[in-house]
């Protein structure tokens, strides 16, 4: 039996937005991600806020979040939806 179907494992990264680190500790992932990082996060990036004559940047934090997703994919020498081929 020539196995047909060589589905290919993807590792989808992302970041949540920035926010200052005491509020991050509660910041949860995307449905379906799993939180890398542990705490207030990584301090990596800057929040902005905002008034009515100036923007403030902070120092801030944010968690990395991954997700594992099965790409469906043919061997090789096979193609088409069902994996046909040779």
């Amino acid at each position: 039996q020539v196995k047909k179907q060589c589905d290919q494992k993807l590792l989808i990264r992302m970041k949540t937005k920035c926010v200052p680190c005491s509020l991050n500790l509660d910041t949860q992932c995307p449905a379906g991600y799993t939180k890398i990082t542990n705490g207030t996060g990584t301090p990596d990036c800057r929040y902005y806020l905002e008034t009515k004559t100036y923007t403030l940047s902070f120092p801030g934090c944010r968690h990395h979040c991954v997700k594992e997703f099965e790409q469906p994919e043919c061997c090789q020498g096979h193609w088409g939806p069902d994996c046909m081929g040779e």
